[in-house]
Order: C-alpha cells, then structure tokens, then sequence
C-alpha cells in the first residue's frame, strides 16, 4: 500500500521530469526569443531601433521607488494611526496627493525628453530641486541647456534644474 508521502514524492517527481523533459526539448531559437522579448524595439521607415534602459537609470529608478515606498508607508501609518491629530493626518494626506503629482510630473518629462531628444532620461523631482540623468556617453552642453529650458517651461515658478551625462 502507497502512503500519502510516496504519493506526493511520486507526483512530483513525475511533474519535475516532465518539465525538464520540456526544457531539453524546446529549441534554443524559442529560449532566445523568450529572453528578447525584455529588449524594447522600435520600427521606423526602413531600419529597426533597438533601444534598452541604461543599468545606470534603472538603479536610479529603483532606488528612487524605493524611498518614495518608504515615505508612503510612513504617511500611511500616520493617516490609520487612531492616536494622530486631525492636522498630522490631514498633511499625510496632502504629502500623498504631492508625492502623485510629482511622479506624474516626473513621467511626463521623460516623456518630453524622450520625444523631443531621443534620450534615455531619470528626472528626480525634489521640492524645486530637479535633477535629470541622461543616458550617453556624450556630454554636450548645448543639449543640457536645451533640456533644461524645456523641463522649466513646465514650472510656473523658477526650478534649479541640473542636468547629468551617464554612460
């Protein structure tokens, strides 16, 4: 008579041979599609662009996620916490509608940037503080400038822009 534990090692052992049965079977040009579908690809008229976000903006990115995480977490704490005051919970609340509209904001010029220069970019927005981080190796100060006008055409009040090459 099987007991339960031989049932299981039996079922399991079976799927796990047939799934590595599957994976020597599938062929190496199917492995390599799967893995290119990550790569970002654009057509244009006659040529292919191939376009992939920077190690260096995508550590950005997460770091930057990651302390805005922090911060809603902690604003959320003080928005369910019974002991907190009307005001600490009403600022918490203004504090989440700023951190929206600056990660919007945030999106949008990227998008202009990427629009407008063909560029990779990370724009951090922090109070009027505003750095962007371009992905090339070329560092052109003429292009700098030209970025900078155009992120604070979006501001109505003045904004300390600076603008970073990475690459």
């Amino acid at each position: 008579m099987i007991n339960k534990q031989g049932l299981w090692f039996v079922t399991l052992f079976s799927l796990i041979l047939v799934l590595s049965i599957y994976y020597v079977t599938i062929k190496d040009d199917d492995i390599l599609q799967i893995a290119t579908n990550s790569v970002v690809q654009e057509e244009k008229v006659d040529s292919v662009v191939k376009t992939e976000d920077s190690s260096i903006l995508v550590s950005l990115r997460v770091q930057d996620e990651e302390e805005m995480l922090e911060e809603i977490e902690e604003l959320q704490t003080i928005l369910l916490d019974d002991t907190a005051s009307l005001q600490e919970k009403n600022d918490a609340y203004n504090s989440l509608q700023t951190i929206n509209a600056t990660q919007g904001k945030k999106e949008s010029l990227e998008k202009k940037i990427k629009e407008n220069y063909n560029l990779e970019s990370f724009v951090k927005i922090k109070n009027d503080q505003i750095t962007v981080t371009i992905a090339s190796k070329e560092h052109n100060s003429t292009l700098a400038n030209n970025i900078i006008r155009l992120i604070q055409e979006e501001f109505d009040q003045k904004m300390y822009i600076t603008v970073k090459f990475q690459g």
